[in-house]
């Protein structure tokens, strides 16, 4: 017997809901941040990669404004009206889809309710933005429902970001970067995509390049370490982050931390009096040269310089801009002992998830060493997974 795909379990789950046929599938992946940790909301660089594991979307258009929500993965259920959705409302899980609906229609687009039906493969909380996910397999599913035409290029591509980035800023008051959309809806399969949220396009969208990223062709492996440490962008951590960020500018009479270079970055620390601050452009800055150093290494396949960049990178989120825990320390020491060629926490930070680059060979020795070092401390055992470059939404 033939395996269903998740497209058919899932078109079949929203018929015994609803009662008809989904006018059909759409996925989103979910994304890791390959280096370039807090910056798109400093104007600064990133080099995210979709990840093979996706949220699943089943829909159909509605004859009017109610959005029919139902997510399997966490057995809810929501009805609401789209002309009722504001800022806290709906809450939960359902208002990054609600929230995107509503950001589209703000921009004008003629865009009504659904019924739809979600299940997700990107864990919650690991910081592989499952949220994004979910944003963004309903924004390519309303443009293809609404006859929108917004996933056929890049430029469109582009603008269903910003409507999925206004829906978890203002709908849900998450104050993310664009950084998780970007890469959900923008990346392409076997490429990492080299992000410039300081430089803009025709459309005022950042730019976005692609870069080939194959480390599996060289014999080497990139793992996904869940931590288990939960991660959360609502916590107020995250915030608080982001807001010595936007002091540090301020005081240093500058439109973004972008505008701090490392030629010109001890001058700045200089003239910080606060400690959390100083800490705050030390790491932005020297995290946005790292990235088009990881670029070149790259394109050279120099991974042994990409996994230094990468370590380096760990570092500095754990010392400068302390957004690390010690699950994820942890992980980078075990990789670092296995002879991996670099590892760092991804994310937002405060749990989530590590990446690893290592020599295929080295996979098993290293999960043993990890899930002995979590033994040892008490921990429920993490799970590691080897990933691909990805496909984007669609």
């Amino acid at each position: 017997m033939t395996e269903q795909s998740p497209a058919d379990d899932l078109a079949a789950e929203f018929e015994q809901q609803y009662g008809y046929a989904p006018a059909g599938v759409w996925s989103a992946p979910g994304r890791v941040n390959l280096i370039g940790e807090h910056t798109d909301y400093n104007r600064g660089l990133c080099l995210p990669i979709a990840l093979p594991q996706r949220a699943w979307l089943a829909a159909s258009r509605r004859d009017d404004d109610v959005a029919r929500l139902t997510s399997l993965d966490l057995a809810d259920a929501t009805q609401v009206s789209l002309a009722e959705v504001a800022p806290g409302r709906p809450t939960g899980w359902s208002a990054y889809q609600a929230g995107t609906l509503w950001a589209m229609r703000q921009a004008g687009l003629p865009v009504g309710g659904v019924d739809a039906v979600l299940r997700s493969e990107v864990p919650i909380g690991s910081g592989l933005s499952s949220s994004a996910a979910v944003e963004a397999c309903l924004a390519v599913a309303a443009s293809h429902l609404f006859d929108l035409g917004l996933t056929s290029d890049d430029t469109g591509r582009a603008r269903l970001v910003t409507f999925c980035q206004q829906a978890e800023n203002v709908i849900v008051g998450a104050p993310t970067g664009g950084l998780d959309q970007t890469a959900s809806l923008r990346s392409q399969a076997g490429h990492a995509l080299l992000i410039d949220f300081d430089e803009l396009d025709a459309a005022g969208l950042p730019a976005a390049r692609l870069v080939p990223f194959d480390p599996g062709a060289d014999g080497l492996v990139l793992l996904v370490v869940n931590t288990r440490a939960k991660h959360a962008n609502l916590d107020g951590q995250y915030a608080a982050r982001r807001a010595a960020c936007e002091a540090a500018a301020q005081a240093l009479g500058v439109a973004s931390l972008r505008e701090i270079t490392p030629e010109t970055l001890p001058d700045a620390l200089s003239r910080l009096d606060d400690a959390a601050q100083v800490r705050a452009v030390r790491h932005v800055v020297t995290e946005n040269a790292r990235v088009p150093q990881a670029v070149e290494a790259a394109a050279r396949r120099d991974w042994a310089r990409f996994g230094r960049l990468m370590t380096a990178a760990h570092a500095s989120q754990r010392d400068d801009y302390r957004i690390s825990c010690p699950e994820s320390d942890c992980v980078c020491e075990v990789a670092a002992a296995s002879g991996a060629l670099g590892a760092r926490q991804t994310g937002g930070g405060f749990g989530g998830c590590v990446i690893v680059l290592l020599d295929a060979a080295l996979v098993a020795g290293f999960s043993d060493a990890v899930m002995a070092a979590y033994e040892a401390a008490g921990w429920a055992h993490p799970d590691v997974t080897a990933v691909e470059a990805g496909a984007p939404a669609g």
